[in-house]
């Protein structure tokens, strides 16, 4: 079962990262804060790592998961082009509640793109989310904790009991904003095409893509 331990929201401990950075690198997985709600978070590239966390949510094998990063440049490596509109909507809404999909590039498992080729990916807001993907070498699994099927969770109190007992630890850092997730964005295909609005409006995308000249 997972432990529980409270973390500060604008500036996790070195001690704290240590401790996740450990757990992640030996194939663990962690109940992360993001901005709007909890995520579960394991390495993108241990695949057995990766299987436990759909295990864990009951997440059928065949739907993707997306992945959050420390960085504008973490992406060059994780993915085959990066878009104008992709590169145009990174600058100006990374870190932030928008997840773009790229052609994944062949290093990503199949597990985490479902076979579909692409992946998700998001420079994360919340400051402990941050911290997190920037203490490990490798991209984490952003996935939400909460049963596949049912509403996301954005109070640490209401975790679902299953999702604490698989974890092998649980980052509180108190109540989130709750609200809708991540605005997704496939930017593979042109024009672009919002695959799900979330907490980035609509309007806010097109708004930016407008601005460039191909559009």
């Amino acid at each position: 079962m997972g432990t529980r331990l409270p973390v500060h929201t604008n500036s996790p401990s070195p001690e704290t990262l240590g401790r996740v950075a450990d757990i992640l690198t030996t194939g663990g997985c962690v109940v992360i804060p993001t901005f709007c709600l909890y995520g579960l978070a394991a390495s993108a590239f241990d695949e057995a790592a990766v299987k436990r966390v759909f295990a864990i949510k009951g997440r059928p094998l065949t739907n993707p998961i997306l992945l959050l990063i420390k960085d504008r440049q973490a992406v060059d490596a994780l993915v085959t082009e990066i878009p104008p509109a992709a590169e145009a909507l990174m600058a100006r809404l990374w870190p932030g509640k928008l997840t773009l999909v790229f052609n994944a590039h062949p290093s990503i498992p199949d597990v985490i793109t479902a076979g579909t080729g692409k992946v998700g990916l998001r420079v994360p807001s919340h400051p402990v989310a941050r911290a997190v993907a920037g203490a490990v070498p490798f991209p984490i699994t952003g996935t939400s904790a909460n049963i596949s099927c049912e509403g996301g969770v954005s109070d640490p109190d209401k975790l679902d009991p299953r999702i604490v007992r698989g974890a092998d630890l649980v980052l509180d850092a108190g109540p989130l904003h709750g609200g809708s997730g991540s605005t997704v964005v496939d930017v593979t295909c042109s024009p672009v095409r919002i695959l799900r609005e979330g907490s980035t409006p609509a309007a806010t995308i097109h708004a930016i893509l407008n601005d460039l000249p191909s559009f």
